[in-house]
């Protein structure tokens, strides 16, 4: 048996959260001193590096003074609710760490509202004190308004506070007194977080995430929370609906460092978190328990989606160019792998073989799968987002979210404007460090194209977050994209002299000489209607050379979309084609004659 503490950190994007759990690596001496290591250990992702947030939680374990410290990462967004909750359910304490500038996001809030309802003690390390004009003791006040906001126990508002550096490796009592190192914050964990309850009994155990090996099949990981387990062990799966399957151990592991340790002929006891390999068919939230005698857990309850996308195999004219898996199999196969991974995600079949309904938490939630799906070499197409509706006594009820807004007091007004067009009404609004701090509720329909708006009026200043707050009555019709799109008539190269006499149209989407197709959203129109336009064509050549008539052309550069704008952007009659290398908008009618045709009908 050992000492154990599990603790999982809190922190807003971009708060210090990755750089402090690197410098608690460093400090415990788990590399050689001759071993290169790259940063932003816990972030192993590529999306997680580029974009600088958190989506998959992961474990890294360190020792320290004969204690063991399993830190679980925790993801910063809402939209990733699902994991949070199973996350939060691993540890016996948080780690809250707020910018010392900036102070407690909304974000964190998300998160740190899970952690106090399940009763976990917090320890708030007030990060970036070495940055200028910044407020630690303010920060300090306003972490404890927003715990006690939160319905926190005296206990749980009786919390200690760390000040310090993650960049220069440093934790102190004190943001004056700047220390050696981050031993100060480790003292702080042994100190308060309580070690987990060694219950007696016969084994329990949640999953709480799955890991998947291509050689060794589905992994559950979780913790023991009563009796203990052991390779070769033969166990119950307590199923949510309360069916009962029998199953053996055949591998164990735990988490040492930034990996996992096979357990040869040890068993491991409540309170650890370890990975277990041998059960076939077992669901996140599932339980391990007794062969004899099987006792089930009380089962997660993961956040409803909110949004939906259809997703459909790719039939543009580029149809397999790019991409290494094209095929609805395809595309089928990998959707239902990801559920079996992402709580908050839900698939379902059409009535047609090559189409899918994808249901998830937001914008961001399903973009990253859609990135990750990507890069992974699928090429497939995107219907618009929209809105989970539903019905309650015969009305029509819809997501409302809470938006929070920060933005230099210049751009107020235009920002409160675009968010009251949207429906959205302003709960709160507050000056904070010559900043405004505005809250809104507003329908999640809203919130769709809204981010573009948001940093074009503010040059590029506002900060925005959101999170659920219910379902409530339908608000009625949104404004929304005006300007319709230039349409390319022919398929071929996009010519620059054709491109350059068009310009008046609208506003481009392609660069010279890139290949388009006939159908394709090639430009945003200056008029609310669609204009068909030909950018394939070249200059008539003549022999004769007019003075003049070889005019330079100064074409504006093209306008270049995110997946998540292109998700904002779209109207109901258009198709994002997502392949590898390329991100193309379409109409979902390729044919100029057909589409008409439809247009008529639904008229």
């Amino acid at each position: 048996m050992q000492n154990i503490r599990n603790i999982a950190i809190i922190a807003h994007v971009d708060h210090g959260k990755t750089t402090l759990v690197d410098r608690i690596l460093h400090q415990v001496r788990l590399f050689r001193d001759n071993q290169e290591v790259q940063d932003l250990i816990l972030d192993s992702n590529d999306l997680e590096r580029e974009r600088g947030i958190t989506i998959l939680s992961k474990n890294v374990s360190v020792r320290y003074k004969e204690v063991k410290i399993n830190i679980i990462d925790t993801p910063g967004h809402s939209d990733f609710g699902g994991e949070v909750e199973r996350v939060l359910n691993m540890a016996d304490g948080v780690l809250l760490l707020v910018d010392a500038f900036e102070g407690p996001m909304p974000q964190t809030r998300f998160v740190l509202q899970k952690a106090i309802e399940l009763g976990l003690k917090p320890i708030v390390v007030i990060n970036k004190v070495d940055k200028p004009n910044c407020t630690p003791e303010e920060v300090y006040e306003d972490v404890f308004d927003l715990m006690f906001s939160l319905n926190a126990t005296e206990d749980q508002l009786n919390f200690p506070v760390v000040y310090g550096s993650s960049k220069n490796g440093w934790m102190s009592d004190d943001w004056k007194n700047p220390t050696q190192d981050v031993s100060y914050l480790l003292d702080i964990i042994l100190e308060h977080i309580p070690a987990p309850e060694m219950k007696k009994g016969t084994l329990q155990m949640q999953v709480t995430s799955l890991d998947y090996s291509s050689y060794l099949g589905r992994i559950a990981v979780g913790r023991v929370t009563r009796g203990t387990i052991e390779p070769g062990q033969k166990i119950s799966v307590v199923k949510k609906d309360g069916s009962i399957e029998k199953s053996d151990v055949k591998e164990l592991y735990r988490f040492e460092g930034l990996g996992k340790e096979k357990v040869k002929h040890e068993k491991i006891y409540a309170g650890e978190i370890c990975a277990v390999l041998g059960p076939e068919s077992f669901d996140i939230g599932d339980t391990f328990a007794d062969i004899e005698t099987p006792e089930g857990l009380k089962t997660i309850k993961v956040d409803e989606p909110t949004m939906s996308m259809l997703f459909t195999i790719n039939n543009s004219p580029f149809f397999g160019k790019e991409g290494k898996f094209v095929t609805s199999r395809h595309l089928r196969d990998r959707l239902f792998k990801e559920i079996e991974k992402n709580l908050a995600l839900r698939v379902e079949e059409t009535d047609s073989a090559d189409k899918f309904l994808v249901y998830g938490r937001g914008i961001l939630h399903l973009s990253i799968l859609v990135e990750t799906m990507r890069r992974e070499g699928y090429e497939f197409q995107l219907g618009q987002p929209q809105v989970l509706i539903k019905e309650v006594d015969g009305e029509k009820h819809e997501p409302v979210e809470l938006l929070t807004i920060q933005v230099p007091e210049s751009f107020s007004g235009k920002i409160i404007e675009i968010v009251t067009k949207r429906k959205g009404d302003i709960v709160k609004m507050e000056n904070k460090n010559e900043r405004m701090h505005l809250e809104f509720s507003i329908p999640a329909r809203g919130l769709i194209g809204m981010t573009n708006s948001l940093l074009t009026v503010s040059e590029g200043e506002a900060i925005s977050a959101h999170r659920l707050k219910a379902y409530e009555l339908w608000k009625g019709d949104i404004e929304t994209r005006k300007k319709g799109s230039l349409i390319s008539m022919h398929t071929g190269t996009s010519i620059p002299y054709a491109i350059d006499k068009l310009q008046d149209r609208g506003k481009f989407f392609v660069d010279p000489g890139e290949e388009v197709y006939a159908g394709q959203v090639i430009g945003e129109s200056t008029r609310e209607d669609d204009i068909l336009i030909n950018i394939t064509k070249t200059k008539k050549l003549t022999n004769m050379r007019a003075s003049g008539s070889d005019e330079k052309s100064a074409i504006a550069p093209a306008i270049k979309f995110s997946l998540e704008q292109c998700m904002e952007y779209i109207k109901k009659d258009e198709y994002i084609e997502v392949t590898p290398h390329s991100i193309r908008l379409r109409k979902i009618i390729l044919d100029e004659h057909e589409r008409k045709r439809s247009e008529r009908f639904d008229s």
